[in-house]
Protein backbone atom coordinates (compact mmCIF):
# COMPACT_ATOMS: atom_id res chain seq x y z
CA UNK A 1 0.00 0.00 0.00
CA UNK A 2 0.92 3.64 -0.40
CA UNK A 3 0.23 5.51 2.84
CA UNK A 4 0.33 9.31 3.15
CA UNK A 5 0.65 10.76 6.66
CA UNK A 6 0.12 14.54 6.90
CA UNK A 7 1.66 15.81 10.12
CA UNK A 8 3.52 12.54 10.48
CA UNK A 9 6.81 13.96 11.79
CA UNK A 10 5.79 13.77 15.46
CA UNK A 11 5.91 10.85 17.88
CA UNK A 12 2.71 9.11 16.77
CA UNK A 13 3.46 9.67 13.10
CA UNK A 14 6.93 8.22 13.49
CA UNK A 15 5.51 5.14 15.26
CA UNK A 16 3.15 4.51 12.36
CA UNK A 17 5.66 5.34 9.61
CA UNK A 18 8.24 2.93 11.08
CA UNK A 19 5.69 0.14 11.34
CA UNK A 20 4.38 0.63 7.80
CA UNK A 21 7.91 0.78 6.40
CA UNK A 22 8.81 -2.49 8.13
CA UNK A 23 5.63 -3.96 6.67
CA UNK A 24 6.88 -3.21 3.16
CA UNK A 25 4.56 -0.29 2.43
CA UNK A 26 5.41 3.00 0.73
CA UNK A 27 5.23 5.86 3.24
CA UNK A 28 5.01 9.57 2.48
CA UNK A 29 5.00 12.09 5.33
CA UNK A 30 3.75 15.64 4.78
CA UNK A 31 5.53 18.09 7.06
CA UNK A 32 5.88 21.84 7.48
CA UNK A 33 9.55 21.28 8.31
CA UNK A 34 10.90 18.37 6.24
CA UNK A 35 13.82 16.45 7.74
CA UNK A 36 15.86 13.36 6.95
CA UNK A 37 13.93 10.14 7.53
CA UNK A 38 13.88 6.55 6.24
CA UNK A 39 10.66 7.44 4.35
CA UNK A 40 9.92 10.21 1.87
CA UNK A 41 9.08 13.58 3.42
CA UNK A 42 7.29 16.25 1.40
CA UNK A 43 6.83 19.89 2.40
CA UNK A 44 3.36 21.33 2.83
CA UNK A 45 1.87 24.29 4.68
CA UNK A 46 -1.30 22.57 5.88
CA UNK A 47 -3.42 25.39 4.46
CA UNK A 48 -3.36 25.32 0.66
CA UNK A 49 -3.70 22.50 -1.88
CA UNK A 50 -0.47 22.32 -3.83
CA UNK A 51 0.49 19.81 -6.51
CA UNK A 52 3.82 19.03 -4.81
CA UNK A 53 1.92 17.04 -2.15
CA UNK A 54 -1.60 16.62 -3.53
CA UNK A 55 -0.25 14.35 -6.26
CA UNK A 56 0.70 11.86 -3.53
CA UNK A 57 -2.90 11.86 -2.25
CA UNK A 58 -4.17 11.03 -5.74
CA UNK A 59 -3.68 7.30 -6.18
CA UNK A 60 -2.62 6.47 -2.61
CA UNK A 61 -4.42 3.79 -0.60
CA UNK A 62 -4.57 5.38 2.85
CA UNK A 63 -4.41 8.90 4.30
CA UNK A 64 -3.74 9.29 8.03
CA UNK A 65 -3.98 12.95 9.00
CA UNK A 66 -2.18 13.73 12.27
CA UNK A 67 -1.50 17.41 11.65
CA UNK A 68 -1.98 19.90 14.47
CA UNK A 69 -0.07 22.30 16.70
CA UNK A 70 1.04 20.69 19.97
CA UNK A 71 -1.35 21.05 22.92
CA UNK A 72 1.62 20.95 25.30
CA UNK A 73 1.52 24.71 25.82
CA UNK A 74 -0.35 27.45 27.68
CA UNK A 75 -3.77 28.11 26.20
CA UNK A 76 -3.29 31.83 25.64
CA UNK A 77 -4.99 33.59 22.72
CA UNK A 78 -2.15 32.96 20.27
CA UNK A 79 -1.76 29.28 21.10
CA UNK A 80 -5.52 28.71 21.05
CA UNK A 81 -5.64 30.08 17.53
CA UNK A 82 -2.70 27.91 16.45
CA UNK A 83 -4.20 24.77 18.01
CA UNK A 84 -7.61 25.31 16.43
CA UNK A 85 -6.52 26.59 13.01
CA UNK A 86 -3.77 24.04 12.48
CA UNK A 87 -6.25 21.20 12.98
CA UNK A 88 -9.28 22.55 11.15
CA UNK A 89 -7.41 24.08 8.21
CA UNK A 90 -5.23 21.02 7.59
CA UNK A 91 -8.26 18.75 7.77
CA UNK A 92 -10.18 20.88 5.28
CA UNK A 93 -7.28 20.98 2.85
CA UNK A 94 -6.87 17.20 3.01
CA UNK A 95 -10.58 16.89 2.27
CA UNK A 96 -10.20 19.16 -0.76
CA UNK A 97 -7.23 17.14 -2.06
CA UNK A 98 -9.14 13.86 -1.68
CA UNK A 99 -12.22 15.35 -3.34
CA UNK A 100 -10.14 16.49 -6.32
CA UNK A 101 -8.27 13.19 -6.73
CA UNK A 102 -8.86 11.12 -9.84
CA UNK A 103 -8.15 8.01 -7.74
CA UNK A 104 -9.04 8.95 -4.16
CA UNK A 105 -7.78 6.84 -1.24
CA UNK A 106 -10.02 4.05 0.01
CA UNK A 107 -9.81 5.29 3.61
CA UNK A 108 -9.12 8.55 5.41
CA UNK A 109 -8.07 8.06 9.04
CA UNK A 110 -8.37 11.39 10.81
CA UNK A 111 -6.74 12.10 14.14
CA UNK A 112 -9.09 13.26 16.91
CA UNK A 113 -8.87 12.96 20.66
CA UNK A 114 -10.39 11.09 23.60
CA UNK A 115 -10.29 14.41 25.45
CA UNK A 116 -13.62 15.30 23.85
CA UNK A 117 -15.46 13.08 26.34
CA UNK A 118 -16.80 14.38 29.62
CA UNK A 119 -14.73 14.68 32.79
CA UNK A 120 -16.31 11.85 34.77
CA UNK A 121 -15.65 9.03 37.24
CA UNK A 122 -18.97 7.15 37.34
CA UNK A 123 -18.82 5.22 34.04
CA UNK A 124 -16.67 4.70 30.98
CA UNK A 125 -17.20 6.49 27.68
CA UNK A 126 -17.58 4.37 24.56
CA UNK A 127 -18.56 5.63 21.11
CA UNK A 128 -22.25 4.73 21.46
CA UNK A 129 -23.09 5.89 24.99
CA UNK A 130 -20.20 8.18 25.91
CA UNK A 131 -21.01 11.70 27.09
CA UNK A 132 -19.27 14.49 25.20
CA UNK A 133 -17.70 17.14 27.38
CA UNK A 134 -17.99 20.90 27.50
CA UNK A 135 -21.09 21.25 29.66
CA UNK A 136 -19.76 19.98 32.99
CA UNK A 137 -20.14 22.23 36.03
CA UNK A 138 -17.14 24.02 37.47
CA UNK A 139 -14.57 22.98 34.85
CA UNK A 140 -11.92 25.45 33.67
CA UNK A 141 -12.37 27.36 30.43
CA UNK A 142 -9.27 25.66 29.05
CA UNK A 143 -11.02 22.28 29.35
CA UNK A 144 -14.00 23.56 27.36
CA UNK A 145 -11.63 24.90 24.72
CA UNK A 146 -10.22 21.41 24.18
CA UNK A 147 -13.75 20.13 23.55
CA UNK A 148 -14.43 22.96 21.10
CA UNK A 149 -11.28 22.02 19.19
CA UNK A 150 -12.23 18.34 19.04
CA UNK A 151 -15.76 19.08 17.84
CA UNK A 152 -14.58 21.52 15.15
CA UNK A 153 -11.87 19.05 14.08
CA UNK A 154 -14.33 16.22 13.54
CA UNK A 155 -16.89 18.49 11.91
CA UNK A 156 -14.33 19.49 9.28
CA UNK A 157 -14.01 15.81 8.33
CA UNK A 158 -17.75 15.27 8.15
CA UNK A 159 -18.18 18.31 5.90
CA UNK A 160 -15.60 17.08 3.38
CA UNK A 161 -17.25 15.87 0.16
CA UNK A 162 -15.41 12.57 -0.32
CA UNK A 163 -18.08 9.98 -1.19
CA UNK A 164 -15.58 7.39 -2.44
CA UNK A 165 -13.40 7.49 0.67
CA UNK A 166 -14.30 5.87 3.98
CA UNK A 167 -13.75 8.18 6.95
CA UNK A 168 -12.66 7.08 10.42
CA UNK A 169 -12.19 9.49 13.33
CA UNK A 170 -9.44 8.35 15.67
CA UNK A 171 -10.41 9.41 19.18
CA UNK A 172 -7.04 8.46 20.57
CA UNK A 173 -5.97 8.20 24.17
CA UNK A 174 -2.33 8.81 25.12
CA UNK A 175 -0.11 6.56 23.01
CA UNK A 176 2.57 5.01 25.21
CA UNK A 177 5.88 4.21 23.55
CA UNK A 178 9.51 4.20 24.74
CA UNK A 179 10.47 6.92 22.23
CA UNK A 180 12.34 9.83 23.78
CA UNK A 181 10.25 12.93 24.30
CA UNK A 182 6.92 11.08 24.27
CA UNK A 183 4.39 11.03 27.09
CA UNK A 184 5.70 7.75 28.52
CA UNK A 185 9.24 9.11 28.54
CA UNK A 186 8.05 12.17 30.47
CA UNK A 187 6.15 10.08 33.03
CA UNK A 188 9.07 7.69 33.44
CA UNK A 189 11.44 10.59 34.02
CA UNK A 190 9.27 11.65 36.96
CA UNK A 191 9.37 8.12 38.35
CA UNK A 192 13.14 7.86 37.93
CA UNK A 193 13.55 11.17 39.79
CA UNK A 194 11.36 10.00 42.66
CA UNK A 195 8.50 12.32 41.68
CA UNK A 196 6.16 9.74 40.16
CA UNK A 197 3.51 9.76 42.84
CA UNK A 198 -0.21 10.51 42.74
CA UNK A 199 -1.31 13.61 40.83
CA UNK A 200 -4.03 15.64 42.53
CA UNK A 201 -6.41 13.34 44.40
CA UNK A 202 -5.41 10.44 42.12
CA UNK A 203 -9.02 9.56 41.32
CA UNK A 204 -9.03 10.96 37.78
CA UNK A 205 -8.97 8.21 35.17
CA UNK A 206 -6.07 7.79 32.75
CA UNK A 207 -6.86 6.40 29.31
CA UNK A 208 -3.91 5.03 27.39
CA UNK A 209 -2.91 2.68 24.58
CA UNK A 210 0.31 0.72 24.08
CA UNK A 211 2.09 1.69 20.85
CA UNK A 212 1.97 -1.89 19.55
CA UNK A 213 -1.81 -1.98 19.97
CA UNK A 214 -2.11 1.47 18.42
CA UNK A 215 -0.35 0.28 15.26
CA UNK A 216 -2.36 -2.95 15.21
CA UNK A 217 -5.61 -1.04 15.66
CA UNK A 218 -4.81 1.31 12.77
CA UNK A 219 -4.07 -1.69 10.53
CA UNK A 220 -7.32 -3.30 11.71
CA UNK A 221 -9.31 -0.20 10.77
CA UNK A 222 -7.71 -0.11 7.34
CA UNK A 223 -8.59 -3.76 6.73
CA UNK A 224 -12.20 -3.64 7.99
CA UNK A 225 -14.31 -1.80 5.45
CA UNK A 226 -17.40 -1.94 7.64
CA UNK A 227 -15.93 0.42 10.27
CA UNK A 228 -16.44 4.14 9.86
CA UNK A 229 -17.11 7.19 11.98
CA UNK A 230 -15.73 7.73 15.49
CA UNK A 231 -13.50 5.01 16.97
CA UNK A 232 -11.90 5.14 20.42
CA UNK A 233 -8.26 4.08 20.34
CA UNK A 234 -7.69 3.23 23.97
CA UNK A 235 -7.00 0.24 26.18
CA UNK A 236 -10.19 -1.40 27.51
CA UNK A 237 -8.84 -0.85 31.03
CA UNK A 238 -8.40 2.83 31.95
CA UNK A 239 -7.49 3.26 35.59
CA UNK A 240 -7.26 5.98 38.24
CA UNK A 241 -4.11 8.07 38.25
CA UNK A 242 -2.97 6.70 41.61
CA UNK A 243 -3.10 3.11 40.29
CA UNK A 244 -1.56 4.14 36.97
CA UNK A 245 1.48 5.73 38.60
CA UNK A 246 1.80 2.87 41.10
CA UNK A 247 1.94 0.41 38.19
CA UNK A 248 4.62 2.45 36.45
CA UNK A 249 6.73 2.67 39.61
CA UNK A 250 6.40 -1.09 40.12
CA UNK A 251 7.43 -1.79 36.52
CA UNK A 252 10.53 0.39 36.91
CA UNK A 253 11.40 -1.02 40.32
CA UNK A 254 10.81 2.04 42.50
CA UNK A 255 8.46 1.76 45.47
CA UNK A 256 7.97 5.41 46.41
CA UNK A 257 7.07 8.49 44.41
CA UNK A 258 6.38 11.93 45.82
CA UNK A 259 2.78 13.03 45.22
CA UNK A 260 1.78 16.37 43.71
CA UNK A 261 -1.31 18.20 44.98
CA UNK A 262 -3.62 20.04 42.60
CA UNK A 263 -2.21 23.45 43.50
CA UNK A 264 1.34 22.16 43.03
CA UNK A 265 0.41 20.82 39.58
CA UNK A 266 -1.15 24.13 38.57
CA UNK A 267 1.98 26.01 39.58
CA UNK A 268 4.25 23.42 37.96
CA UNK A 269 2.38 23.32 34.66
CA UNK A 270 2.31 27.13 34.61
CA UNK A 271 6.09 27.25 35.03
CA UNK A 272 6.50 24.57 32.35
CA UNK A 273 4.24 26.58 30.01
CA UNK A 274 1.61 23.86 29.72
CA UNK A 275 -1.89 23.14 31.13
CA UNK A 276 -2.96 21.14 34.18
CA UNK A 277 -5.85 19.67 32.16
CA UNK A 278 -3.38 17.17 30.69
CA UNK A 279 -2.99 15.69 34.18
CA UNK A 280 -6.15 16.49 36.14
CA UNK A 281 -8.98 15.78 33.70
CA UNK A 282 -10.56 12.34 34.16
CA UNK A 283 -10.47 10.50 30.84
CA UNK A 284 -12.36 7.24 31.23
CA UNK A 285 -12.55 5.99 27.65
CA UNK A 286 -13.04 2.43 26.35
CA UNK A 287 -12.80 0.98 22.80
CA UNK A 288 -16.35 -0.21 22.21
CA UNK A 289 -16.17 -0.16 18.41
CA UNK A 290 -12.84 -1.98 18.20
CA UNK A 291 -13.85 -4.74 20.58
CA UNK A 292 -17.25 -5.21 18.94
CA UNK A 293 -15.50 -5.67 15.59
CA UNK A 294 -13.35 -8.48 17.05
CA UNK A 295 -10.09 -6.64 17.74
CA UNK A 296 -7.97 -8.24 20.50
CA UNK A 297 -5.54 -6.17 22.52
CA UNK A 298 -2.03 -7.49 23.08
CA UNK A 299 -1.58 -5.15 26.07
CA UNK A 300 -5.01 -4.73 27.61
CA UNK A 301 -3.82 -4.07 31.18
CA UNK A 302 -1.44 -1.36 32.33
CA UNK A 303 0.87 -3.57 34.41
CA UNK A 304 1.96 -5.72 31.47
CA UNK A 305 2.14 -2.68 29.18
CA UNK A 306 4.30 -0.74 31.65
CA UNK A 307 6.68 -3.68 32.07
CA UNK A 308 7.14 -3.99 28.31
CA UNK A 309 7.63 -0.24 27.86
CA UNK A 310 10.17 -0.02 30.69
CA UNK A 311 12.10 -2.97 29.24
CA UNK A 312 12.19 -1.40 25.79
CA UNK A 313 13.16 2.00 27.24
CA UNK A 314 16.11 0.39 29.00
CA UNK A 315 17.08 -1.51 25.84
CA UNK A 316 17.01 1.70 23.79
CA UNK A 317 19.17 3.47 26.39
CA UNK A 318 21.66 0.59 26.40
CA UNK A 319 21.84 0.65 22.61
CA UNK A 320 22.50 4.39 22.68
CA UNK A 321 25.36 3.90 25.14
CA UNK A 322 26.86 1.08 23.04
CA UNK A 323 26.95 3.33 19.98
CA UNK A 324 28.97 6.01 21.80
CA UNK A 325 32.74 5.97 21.18
CA UNK A 326 34.74 4.64 24.11
CA UNK A 327 36.76 6.98 26.24
CA UNK A 328 39.93 5.26 25.05
CA UNK A 329 39.14 5.78 21.40
CA UNK A 330 38.28 9.39 22.17
CA UNK A 331 41.70 9.88 23.75
CA UNK A 332 43.42 8.27 20.77
CA UNK A 333 41.71 10.66 18.42
CA UNK A 334 42.90 13.75 20.32
CA UNK A 335 45.93 15.60 18.91
CA UNK A 336 49.16 15.15 20.85
CA UNK A 337 50.61 18.33 22.30
CA UNK A 338 54.05 19.16 20.94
Amino acid sequence: MKIVIPGGSGQVGSILARAFLVGGHEVVVLSREPCCAPWRVVRWDGVTVEDCWAKDIDGCDVVINLAGHSVDCRYNERNRRLIMDSRVQSTRVIGKAIAAAVRPPAIWLQSSTATMYSHRYDAANDEATGILGGVEDDVPDTWRFSIDVAVAWEQAVREADTPNTRKVLLRSAMTMSPDRGGVFDVLLRLVRCGLGGTSGDGKQYVSWIHDSDFVRAVNWLIAHDEIQGAVNLASPNPLPNAEFMRGLRRAWGIRIGLPATEWMLKIGTFLLRTESELVLKSRRVVPGCLEESGFKFEFADWNSAAQDLCFRWREASADAVRTLPSAASDRKSLPVAQ
